[in-house]
């Protein structure tokens, strides 16, 4: 009788999870999951989400197919996402901490709207040049921009590379002109003789010798290149590394968020991607953050856009 009365309990409950629009956690996923991307091919957050995504899709039966939403500073896919029902279905790879400070009248509350599941990377800058540019240290590239004030350039595919950049200027006292892209991938092209991107999308480049770096913006140099120094080996006070993470939109059920979690957590620790991430470029050690807990990364992400919201307020300006 007892046991009747569990399984008629169960029912309701799933018929009344069904009538909300929201499927049984336990049946999920029952049909392919999207990752979405506000940037083009090329860029970390598409690097990194096609190469979680398969290894997810793998383990929970599923594909998991990633969809490029660009523009607008990835604002068009992060409002995408947080106006999609929270089935779990539908996930943003994103970083999503700057363009609160940068954007009027933002049409999403980055911390309101969305549940932080885990973090896939963090990542320093890389301030790189033009091999034409006369410049092999960031002494010598201030020394050049404050020889010809607004006749050098630098490119962006995202706001933290400029907000990084800005804040690079402002401690310098120097008139670095902003050229704004869609993403770290149409910036690396070389059309622009500066460029400030995350390691991994510039790597090719560096080794290939068409784009030369200068440092790196952590307090410690990047064990993927050695030989760089940091920015704040020049005397600047910069300390600055990126992150990139999953989020689904709020209202996303407590247990498919575990699910999601304990999936990625298997993948994010395992021998082959440590491997897979070291053979381009990322840090794999514990101080990376790589996997932390939706408990973890919760706190973790609001104070990152509190950190950053000031950062950008104190500069006073705007994305372009």
């Amino acid at each position: 009788m007892k046991t009747a009365h569990r399984l008629l309990g169960l029912f309701l409950a799933s018929a009344l999870a069904l009538a909300c629009g929201e499927p049984p956690a336990q049946s999920y996923p029952n049909r392919p999951i999207r990752f979405i991307v506000g940037y083009p091919p090329g860029g970390a957050n598409d690097i990194l989400a096609r190469i979680v995504g398969p290894r997810l899709g793998e383990r929970v039966g599923q594909p998991v197919v990633v969809e490029n939403k660009p523009g607008a500073d990835a604002m068009i896919a992060t409002e995408y996402v947080a106006k999609t029902t929270p089935d779990g279905y539908t996930l943003l790879v994103s970083a999503m901490t700057f363009n609160p400070e940068m954007v009027d009248r933002l049409p999403y509350d980055p911390v309101r709207d969305f549940i932080p599941i885990t973090v896939f990377v963090s990542d320093p800058l890389v301030f790189a040049v033009h091999p034409s540019v006369a410049a092999t240290s960031i002494k010598e590239l201030i020394a050049l921009a404050k020889a010809k004030p607004g006749s050098l350039f630098y490119a962006s595919g995202s706001p933290p590379m400029y907000v990084a950049t800005e804040l690079f200027k402002k401690q310098a006292g120097v008139n670095i002109v902003h050229v704004p892209y869609k993403g770290s991938g149409p910036s690396i092209a070389g059309e622009v003789p500066m460029l400030v991107v995350t390691s991994v999308p510039v790597m090719a480049q560096l080794k290939a010798g068409k784009l030369r770096a200068l440092a790196v913006t952590s307090t410690k140099r990047n064990p993927p290149l050695p030989d760089v120094p940091t920015v704040a080996e020049s005397g600047l006070d910069f300390d600055w590394t990126t992150w990139i993470g999953l989020f689904a939109p709020s209202g996303t059920q407590s247990a498919i968020i575990d699910k999601l979690y304990g999936e990625l957590s298997v993948i994010l620790k395992s021998e082959s991607l440590k491997k897979h991430y070291s053979s381009l470029g990322y840090e794999t050690g514990e101080a990376s953050g790589i996997g932390m807990t939706p408990a973890e990364f919760a706190p973790f992400f609001r104070a990152s856009v509190a950190k950053w919201t000031k950062v950008s307020r104190s500069l006073g300006g705007r994305a372009d």
